[in-house]
């Protein structure tokens, strides 16, 4: 009989930058963060930014540190956002839109005239997401061309090494006692995209607080047979055989299965031209 795990924690800490493991992305998360400050110290030549990656990439993190750390300011948007949301608003400084691929045809037309609207206006800015660089996105044409116009940025993946810290960085921001030896388990017997990797850290939190015991290698093991999981997730014997999750979560925090041909963040489009 499959035992439920029953204490509930609550909400994972909130997404921000400081909580982003950036690796190679630390132009991108610095242009982010001082993206609001910019546009109030005067014009800004670099308003509308089109960020792509896998899912559990970081996306949605970014976007949500953005709106978190915007003081009221911004606005996310979304797929599940009501169509009229997408409309603009001069005293709305930062529009941030997650998962353009799956906008809807209304939808896409509102951020396309969004798009419009902002480049507009001088005082604000657009940062939209999606899960392809822009020229392969399915989205109407004009649209996909507007995303293109500004710059462009491909999250890039994280090292094992670099998620483990993300790892035991998640562990110590929820007081979790974390053994050493547990991430690089979790990294080789389980799924490997974060979103998959830190709802399985939620998990041993909860059931370590239940059990009163720290999170260790025995410990997940009598996780999964009190809870009718006696073998790993996914079993991975190398990063060639990973598999991703297929969604990218608020709570997400930056990390994919590194890609042989990995470089560091930088715009596909343009050079810095802001600090």
């Amino acid at each position: 009989m499959q035992r439920q795990l029953t204490l509930d924690l609550g909400t994972p800490p909130p997404a921000t930058f400081d909580n982003f493991f950036a690796a190679g992305n630390h132009e991108l998360v610095a242009r982010l963060r001082e993206l609001e400050g910019a546009l109030a110290a005067g014009p800004v030549a670099d308003r509308t930014f089109y960020v792509w990656g896998e899912p559990g990439s970081g996306r949605s993190h970014l976007l949500q540190a953005l709106t978190h750390e915007a003081n009221g300011h911004a606005r996310y948007l979304s797929p599940q956002s009501a169509l009229n949301a997408f409309g603009f608003d001069p005293r709305v400084t930062l529009y941030a839109v997650d998962d353009c691929d799956r906008l809807s045809p209304a939808q896409q037309i509102a951020l396309f005239n969004l798009f419009n609207e902002v480049r507009a206006y001088p005082t604000s800015a657009l940062v939209a997401t999606g899960n392809d660089a822009p020229l392969a996105l399915t989205v109407r044409e004009d649209l996909r061309t507007r995303l293109g116009w500004g710059l462009v940025f491909h999250l890039q993946p994280l090292s094992d090494d670099a998620k483990a810290s993300v790892l035991k960085h998640a562990a110590r921001e929820r007081g979790i006692v974390l053994a050493d030896d547990v991430p690089g388990y979790l990294l080789t017997h389980f799924r490997r995209d974060m979103p998959s990797l830190m709802a399985l850290l939620d998990e041993l939190d909860r059931f370590s607080l239940e059990q009163k015991r720290a999170v260790t290698r025995p410990l997940l093991r009598a996780m999964l047979q009190q809870t009718g999981r006696a073998a790993p997730l996914v079993p991975v014997t190398s990063p060639e055989h990973a598999t991703d999750a297929p969604t990218d979560t608020p709570a997400d925090l930056l990390g994919d299965p590194p890609g042989p041909e990995s470089s560091p963040a930088t715009p596909d489009n343009a050079p810095t031209r802001f600090k």
